[in-house]
């Protein structure tokens, strides 16, 4: 296994991981393109390109040279960074590569001297919530958009004292 920065070969692959691991959410919580045109599931790679374009890292995992995961990295502020699109491939979930994402952007957050990493997420989605809660992430404000047909839970690990 290795996680690399994403390279161009990679994107139709990572659009796809995105795809997929998505699907399953959305399903669970009954997302569409109509109540949420923007979800993952929808992911494409336009979405992607626009990503990278506005600065935001991706990293892929592979297995035997072939992407099955990936997560996006992105630095709003100097001190502060997001943990994005954290996606496996769904025959690949329950193996530990999403903890190892997590884990190899929390050490590319620490080298950057980034004093926290957020996320956010449906606030439903208790089995998501726990599994960062074991990580280290701590349960922050959910909120409502009127955009949204679910309410996003925001997930906070501090690297550093504030």
């Amino acid at each position: 296994m290795t996680i690399e920065v994403l390279h161009q070969q990679d994107v139709d692959q990572v659009v796809e991981i995105i795809r997929q691991a998505n699907q399953i959410v959305a399903d669970q919580f009954g997302i569409t393109a109509d109540n949420n045109p923007k979800h993952p599931s929808l992911y494409t790679n336009d979405w992607l390109l626009a990503d990278l374009a506005r600065g935001e890292e991706y990293f892929v995992y592979k297995h035997n040279d072939i992407p099955i995961a990936c997560v996006a990295f992105e630095q709003p502020r100097p001190n502060a960074a997001y943990l994005n699109r954290l996606s496996v491939l769904p025959t690949y979930q329950q193996q530990g590569i999403g903890k190892a994402l997590v884990e190899h952007i929390v050490s590319y957050a620490q080298e950057k001297d980034i004093g926290s990493i957020s996320i956010g997420i449906i606030a439903a989605h208790s089995e998501l919530k726990s599994w960062y809660i074991t990580l280290g992430f701590e349960e922050g404000v959910t909120k409502t958009f009127a955009h949204l047909p679910f309410d996003v839970t925001y997930l906070r690990l501090r690297l550093t004292e504030d």
